[in-house]
């Protein structure tokens, strides 16, 4: 096998903030792997709150070099991520771009799309939220009403939340998700929930810092939501940690290294009666593509990020109204542009 590795800065359409950030580009790397004329895929972004950039997973990727080099496809997937684990046990990021790549290439070189070498039917998949970042009340309607959507996932964590969604429900009756990015207490959660919930929102997100757990388990007990975990839920190990604490997870393949330890993480979900749910960062098709052959699996998913962009690179899954529909190519189906 051949490594290439392609860096891009995506453009947003607008400037996006949440709770303790706004950006305008996101900074991401594209890492392609070669093999008897075909290639695979995989994708990870920047991200500042977990330390990660595209020259440190760039500089990382030199660890597996020769695992790769060595590789003849010889290897399942499950089997590769483990090698190349314990090369990049300190780069969640690169080792979840490289296990993207090494799935899409090697559910083509069988000839199959991805979810059909894991032998999951797409008869029935979940819909993806579209986001609207936090902003002025007005260009959050406005944002809306611009991108006309079956479900929307709102970035809160300010001084207006409640008078935010109350706007916003003026203008649709589309399912609303909320995620405040840790920027809430529990009192604050709790009764935000009681008002929220009267206004169509069908779970918070992440209410609270990662590492409030005793806030977390007041708030499992008294909010009238489901709460989903996202920072409080990274790596496998953190999905027994949610039990009795959330309602759900929210997984996102960067942070827990790709699409081999999410497959487990959501196995463990269920086994433990938690709802699940992936998580998209603000990637691109490439990436997303990724996210979508994992739908089967899920309750819930967020995998608008090629949306919010203002050019894509890549073709694969296309989503229109929320409805994700596959790429006639094997593998993840992804192709740059």
């Amino acid at each position: 096998m051949k490594i290439s590795l392609h860096t891009f800065e995506l453009a947003l359409q607008h400037p996006f903030t949440i709770s303790r950030r706004t950006f305008n580009t996101q900074s991401s790397l594209v890492l392609e792997l070669q093999h008897n004329g075909l290639s695979g895929f995989g994708e990870a972004t920047s991200n500042p709150y977990y330390n990660s950039t595209v020259e440190t997973m760039r500089s990382d990727l030199v660890a597996v070099l020769d695992l790769i080099e060595r590789s003849n496809l010889n290897a399942s997937p499950s089997e590769f991520w483990s090698q190349a684990k314990a090369l990049l046990k300190n780069s969640m990021f690169a080792l979840c771009a490289l296990d993207q790549a090494y799935h899409d290439l090697y559910a083509k070189s069988k000839g199959v799309k991805l979810y059909e070498f894991w032998g999951y039917s797409i008869d029935k998949i979940p819909q993806t939220n579209f986001t609207i970042g936090i902003d002025t009340i007005e260009n959050m309607v406005i944002k809306m009403t611009e991108k006309k959507w079956p479900i929307y996932k709102i970035k809160l964590g300010t001084k207006e939340d409640i008078a935010i969604v109350r706007e916003l429900r003026k203008h649709t009756d589309a399912v609303f998700r909320i995620d405040a990015n840790c920027g809430w207490t529990a009192d604050e959660a709790i009764e935000n929930a009681k008002v929220l919930k009267t206004l169509g929102v069908e779970f918070l997100e992440q209410p609270l810092p990662a590492e409030d757990w005793e806030g977390a388990k007041k708030l499992y007990k008294h909010s009238v939501l489901p709460i989903v975990a996202d920072e409080s839920c990274i790596v496998e190990a953190d999905v027994e940690k949610c039990a009795g604490y959330f309602h759900g997870i929210n997984i996102k393949l960067m942070k827990c290294g790709g699409l081999t330890p999410a497959r487990r993480m959501i196995k463990k979900a269920k086994d433990l009666g938690l709802k699940t749910m992936v998580g998209c960062m603000t990637e691109s098709t490439v990436g997303v593509s990724a996210i979508a052959h994992l739908l089967p699996e899920l309750d819930y998913v967020d995998m608008d990020g090629p949306l919010l962009l203002a050019h894509d690179i890549a073709s694969g899954v296309r989503i229109e109204n929320g409805t994700i529909y596959y790429a006639e190519g094997h593998g993840t189906g992804v192709e740059l542009l």
